[in-house]
């Protein structure tokens, strides 16, 4: 079994930083790739980002540009920059089993272990 735990969530304005974390602990992380997925009230899960162990990364659309995901062995980042009312939100993070050589996957349905999440909500 492995545990995922967000953490660094808050309140800020439009146009201001966050940084979120996600804390691997259970099986070797090195053999998973780490997702970043929000929900907002009202709408369905969606993906934000994705690492895999080889540090190769994907972005939604949405937050290419202002968001970078990073990891060391046991916590995967999240630092959301120019941060919008459209990125409230409560962010999950997720595992899935993963070859190193792949990108990383997009897909929901594909990651197996999630974390509790964090809330994130931007307003001025």
């Amino acid at each position: 079994q492995m545990q995922l735990v967000e953490s660094g969530g808050g309140l800020v304005r439009p146009g201001e930083s966050l940084k979120v974390s996600c804390e691997v602990s259970g099986y070797a992380p090195e053999d998973y790739a780490i997702g970043w997925f929000r929900q907002a009230p009202g709408k369905e899960r969606e993906i934000v980002s994705c690492i895999n162990s080889d540090n190769s990364a994907q972005y939604a659309d949405a937050v290419k540009g202002r968001f970078t995901v990073s990891r060391e062995k046991h916590r995967v980042y999240l630092q959301m920059d120019s941060l919008k009312p459209a990125d409230t939100a409560t962010y999950y993070c997720a595992s899935v089993r993963w070859p190193v050589q792949s990108m990383c996957p997009l897909t929901k349905g594909l990651y197996i272990y999630w974390g509790q999440g964090t809330q994130v909500t931007v307003s001025s």
